[in-house]
C-alpha cells in the first residue's frame, strides 16, 4: 500500500497539527500518490456533525516518482468528530484510501469500497484541569470491604441481611432459584475506618480518596441508592463523612464520591417499592411527587430498569423536578455533599446520562468549587462513543474534566501477558493520544483494577501461575501506571496484593 498511496495521521507531514484540535483552528491534510497510477484528480472526503463534502486537494511537488497532494480543513464554527478519508481517481479507476481497518490512526490502507475514515477530534475549549488533580494518585476505597474501626462489632446492621463473623472470610451472595439476592452480606467496613487508615494513605501518596458510593442503600455496594441526602447507617453518620473530610483535608487528602443518577434503588425513599419509608414513594401511587422521575408503562407497575435489574429503576434525569433535586436546589444533592466537604465527583454510568444532565452538573459543582473535579465512568474510547445512538459530548470542553482510562488498562495487561507485542500497544496508545485533547489524556483516570473489574494479581496469577513472575509482572505495571501521561487511581489493596474476581469477589 505504501508503494502506491500514503497518508500517515501520526506524520506532521501530513497531518498538522497533531490530534485533537481547538475549534476555530484550521489543520492541513497531505497525501502521497505514486505518479505510476498517474492520478487525475485527488479528492478528501470529509464528513462532520452537520455536512458531507468534498475538497479537491492541490498538486504540490513531486519527489521520488510520488506527487504530494494537500488542503485545508477550516473547523470554524464545529464542535466535536470530522471524519475523512480520501478517493483517487485515475484513467485506469478509482482508489479509496481510509484509516486502517482497526481505525487506531496512523498509516492507513487502499479500500474498494467502504473505508474506514480518520478521526479529527475538534474540542470548544481547554479546561482548566484543577492542579490538585492532575499532579494527585487517587485511591478508590470501596467502604464495605476496607475496614472497620470498630471490628469485630458492626454498627447498625441491616435487617435481613448477613453479616461475616471474619474479615478473612471469601465473600459469596444469598440467592434464590432465579439468581436474585435474597440476603445482602457485608463485612462492616465504615467512614471511621477510613479516617483512620489516612495517615497510612498519606505515607503511600495519595491526594485524593475515590469512595464507591456512601449513601443509604440496601445492598453492600450501595449502588442501589435508598436517600441521596443520608450516609448509610452502617458506615455511620453524616457527621462522621464531614469529620474525614476536614481530617483528610489537613494531610492534603481530598475526598470524591461516586454520583449514581441514572437510576435509584427499588428500596428507596423515591420508589417505595416494599413500603419501608413513609414517604409516598412512585411504585405507590402516581400521586407520589416523585413519579415523574421514572419511566412507567401507562397503567401498570411495568417499569423501565437499568440493565433489566428490577431492584434498579431508571429515572427521567431530564425531569424538570429530578434536576431541582440533584444538581439546581440551594440544598440539591450535588450542593449538600460537596458543602460538606466533598471535592468532586465519579460518575457512575456517564454514557447513560444525558450530556445536558452532565453540563448542567458540572456548571452546578463548579460554582460551588472551581477546584472541583468531575470524573466519568466510561469504558471505550471517550471521544467518539456512542451511547443510544447519539454520539457522547464528553470531551468537547463543557462536560468531563477526566475519564476513566479502561482502554489503557486492556492495553498494559495485554501487553505484559504478551497477548500483543509492542508494535501494537504502540498502535493503540497512539489512537487515544490522536483521539483525545492532550488536555483530557493528560487528566485520564489511569485504573489496572477496580470494583468492576477482577484485581491485577489475580489477572496475573491466572496467567502466569508463578509468584516470581507475578511480582515482577506487577511491578512493570505499576511503574507503566505511575509514569505515564495521566493520574494513577490504585484499588484499595492492590498496594499490597489482595487477590480478588468479579463481585462478590472483587
Amino acid at each position: 500500500m505504501k508503494d502506491v498511496i500514503y497518508h500517515n495521521s501520526h506524520e506532521l507531514a501530513y497531518r498538522k497539527p497533531f490530534g485533537a484540535i481547538e475549534s476555530g483552528n484550521g489543520l492541513s491534510i497531505a497525501i502521497s500518490v505514486s505518479q505510476t497510477i498517474s492520478p487525475k484528480m485527488v479528492i478528501l472526503n470529509v464528513t462532520d456533525k452537520n455536512n458531507t463534502y468534498e475538497l479537491e486537494m492541490d498538486f504540490l511537488d513531486r519527489q521520488k516518482g510520488f506527487g504530494c497532494y494537500r488542503t485545508h480543513i477550516d473547523t470554524g464554527g464545529c464542535i466535536g468528530l470530522i471524519f475523512y478519508h480520501f478517493t483517487i481517481i485515475t484513467s485506469d479507476g478509482t482508489f479509496l484510501y481510509g484509516n486502517n481497518k482497526e481505525q487506531s490512526g496512523g498509516e492507513g490502507c487502499i479500500y474498494k469500497e467502504g473505508p474506514k475514515p480518520y478521526q479529527i477530534t475538534v474540542y470548544e475549549r481547554p479546561h482548566s484541569m484543577p492542579r490538585w488533580f492532575s499532579e494527585a494518585i487517587i485511591y478508590q476505597i470501596f467502604p464495605d470491604r476496607f475496614y472497620n474501626k470498630n471490628y469485630p462489632i458492626v454498627k447498625n446492621p441491616k435487617e435481613n441481611s448477613f453479616v461475616y463473623g471474619n474479615w478473612d472470610d471469601d465473600p459469596f451472595y444469598i440467592k434464590d432459584k432465579k439468581g436474585k439476592v435474597v440476603r445482602w452480606d457485608f463485612f462492616g467496613g465504615n467512614l471511621e475506618g477510613i479516617a483512620e487508615k489516612l495517615p497510612y494513605l498519606r505515607e503511600l501518596g495519595i491526594k485524593a480518596i475515590y469512595l464507591n458510593p456512601i449513601f443509604e442503600a440496601s445492598s453492600n455496594h450501595r449502588y442501589d441508592t435508598g436517600d441521596y441526602k443520608k450516609i448509610d447507617p452502617m458506615l455511620v453518620t453524616d457527621k462522621d463523612f464531614t469529620e474525614l473530610c476536614n481530617k483528610a483535608d489537613e494531610l492534603g487528602i481530598k475526598i470524591i464520591l461516586d454520583g449514581v443518577f441514572s437510576h435509584t434503588g427499588d428500596d428507596s425513599i423515591y420508589f417505595n417499592r416494599y413500603g419501608n419509608y413513609s414517604e409516598l414513594g412512585a411504585y405507590q401511587s402516581d400521586n407520589s411527587k416523585y413519579y415523574k422521575w421514572y419511566q412507567f408503562e401507562e397503567g401498570t407497575k411495568c417499569y423501565k430498569c437499568w440493565w433489566g435489574v428490577d431492584a434498579l429503576p431508571n429515572v427521567n434525569e431530564m425531569e424538570p423536578s429530578y434536576l431541582d433535586f440533584i444538581i439546581n436546589d440551594r440544598d440539591s444533592v450535588t450542593a449538600h455533599w460537596m458543602n460538606r466537604g466533598a471535592k468532586g465527583w465519579r460518575l457512575d454510568v456517564a454514557d447513560e446520562l444525558p450530556d445536558e444532565f452532565i453540563r448542567q452538573l458540572k456548571d452546578k459543582a463548579k460554582s460551588i468549587d472551581p477546584d472541583s473535579v468531575l470524573i466519568g465512568e466510561v469504558w471505550e474510547d471517550a471521544s467518539n462513543k456512542i451511547s443510544y445512538g447519539q454520539r457522547r459530548e464528553f470531551l468537547y470542553g463543557h462536560e468531563l474534566d477526566s475519564v476513566t482510562n479502561y482502554p489503557l488498562r486492556k492495553n498494559f495487561i495485554d501487553f505484559i501477558r504478551n497477548d500483543i507485542d509492542a508494535k501494537e500497544i504502540y498502535k493503540r496508545v497512539m489512537s487515544l493520544y490522536e483521539n483525545y485533547p492532550k488536555h483530557y489524556f493528560y487528566s485520564a483516570l489511569n485504573l489496572i483494577s477496580s470494583h468492576d473489574v477482577p484485581r491485577i494479581w489475580t489477572v496475573f496469577e491466572e496467567r502466569f501461575r508463578n509468584e516470581v513472575i507475578i511480582v515482577k509482572a506487577m511491578k512493570l505495571i505499576i511503574l507503566m501506571q505511575m509514569t505515564f501521561p495521566g493520574v494513577p487511581c490504585i484499588y484499595y489493596g492492590d498496594e499490597a496484593g489482595v487477590r480478588g474476581y468479579t463481585d462478590p469477589d472483587n
